[in-house]
């Protein structure tokens, strides 16, 4: 058991290392804020929900990953080299993707619903 709570601790720690290093994260964190005050404001479906929970949640896990990823590429190579960039391009790649695909599944959930607002 004490095993199991050192690894929640250590898990817990990388976390904040992340959020405290890495704008992109701040900036993932304050727009999954937002995406909850509106979810609570339009008050959205349990499916809706769903949604932008495992979008926020692919996104914190994407750029959690990209962040390990780029500090290994820096210890392992700390002279430039094409791989080692076409590495964290590709990690990179991987949140903006994640990204995306959340853009639009939150489009998909609050359009019409702050279209309501405005017509």
């Amino acid at each position: 058991m004490k095993r199991l709570l050192l690894s929640f601790s250590y898990a817990l720690k990388g976390i904040k290392q992340v959020i405290r290093s890495e704008t992109n994260m701040k900036i993932h964190l304050s727009i999954a804020v937002l995406v909850i005050i509106l979810g609570f404001i339009f008050h959205i479906s349990t499916s809706e929900w769903l949604a932008c929970i495992i979008c926020i949640g692919l996104v914190f896990s994407a750029e959690t990953m990209n962040t390990a990823i780029e500090t290994l590429v820096d210890m392992v190579s700390p002279e430039r080299k094409p791989a080692a960039g076409k590495i964290k391009d590709i990690a990179a790649g991987g949140v903006f993707l994640a990204a995306l695909i959340s853009v639009v599944v939150g489009m998909i959930v609050f359009f019409s619903k702050i279209c309501h607002l405005f017509f």
